[in-house]
């Protein structure tokens, strides 16, 4: 999935106090609700202050226990999913360094980029300084940069289950946002893309093609988990995988009645032998998605609401590039 990242085509007085005090102690005060003001707060804040901030221990995605001993300040990011979930949690301002395709929000796109999956530059993420380097378990880079001594968190979001699980485990090391706040606006926002299909759509089936080859997004992945939160129904079942790479004539013989793609993909899709007999290609259910919106759509991450919306209004036939 982390190839198709890339080719388909978050008051100032609090984050003063997350800076300034440790983690465990902010992380009290919010567990025990003070909201006291004045006299009562300061004198709060002060005995917070005088507990020692302890290192924090979690299980990245390897299996592997790794300790936290402070707050992270300086953040390196090797995927444009784990950007977006620092930003989210309200740590993007502590971001020195993203991937090559990291560009989302708009403020990390000034950052210094520092490579991909194959060709992350080692010597550039080390000249950074790093107090956390969050990457996926598939980066070639991730075993030099510990042999380095850089802290390193492996975390590779795939499905709904990881993302929330992801969300969980940041939450306590950025030491910033709620991450179930973030969860529960993730969900609530799919939950509303979905009562905005019509029960006359719920059940349409859908092909999303995520590379010409064609791979396509299956029933097991996350973009199979939206369109079945929306009502829609994907033509690849669970049982290939997440995303499967398809001989063309299964989608043919499925003969669905919409496909998704990337606009750069869909030169030529009429003329894939026996297409032109499929439904979707009929009556020109074929629904394209420009560079930034398939972004949103192949990153399982905050923005997993707005990708079920770009479906829902491409099943609703609402927008001005399906064709």
């Amino acid at each position: 999935m982390l190839v198709f990242e890339r080719s388909l085509a978050p008051a100032l007085s609090r984050k003063r106090e997350r800076e300034q005090f440790p983690l465990d102690s902010l992380a009290l005060w919010e567990r025990l609700g003070v909201r006291a003001r004045g006299a009562g707060y300061v004198l709060c804040l002060l005995l917070l202050l005088a507990l020692p901030a302890q290192a924090l221990t979690v299980t990245d995605d390897r299996g592997l226990q790794v300790s936290i001993p402070a707050m992270p300040r300086r953040i390196v990011s090797l995927l444009p999913s784990l950007t977006e979930f620092t930003c989210a949690l309200g740590a993007c301002d502590r971001l020195v360094g993203v991937d090559d395709y990291s560009n989302f929000p708009a403020s990390v796109r000034a950052l210094p980029h520092v490579g991909g999956l194959e060709d992350a530059r080692i010597e550039a993420i080390v000249a950074l300084k790093p107090d956390l380097v969050l990457t996926p378990t598939s980066s070639r880079a991730l075993e030099r940069l510990e042999a380095l001594g850089l802290k390193v968190l492996a975390l590779e979001p795939r499905t709904f289950a990881d993302v929330q699980r992801v969300l969980t485990l940041l939450g306590p090391v950025l030491g910033a946002r709620d991450p179930q706040a973030v969860w529960r606006s993730i969900e609530q926002g799919v939950d509303a893309a979905a009562r905005e299909l019509p029960p006359a759509l719920r059940g349409t089936t859908v092909y999303v093609e995520v590379s010409s080859v064609p791979y396509a997004a299956g029933e097991a992945s996350f973009i199979g988990e939206l369109l079945t939160r929306i009502g829609a129904r994907n033509i690849v079942p669970a049982a290939l995988g997440p995303f499967p790479k398809l001989n063309p004539e299964f989608v043919v013989r499925a003969d669905p009645q919409v496909v998704m793609l990337a606009a750069d993909e869909a030169a030529g899709l009429r003329s894939r032998p026996g297409w032109q007999r499929m439904r979707a290609i009929r009556e020109g259910r074929i629904c394209t998605f420009d560079r930034n919106e398939g972004d949103v759509l192949v990153r399982a991450g905050p923005r997993m609401a707005e990708g079920a919306r770009l479906m829902v209004r491409c099943l609703r036939g609402a927008r001005g590039k399906q064709r």
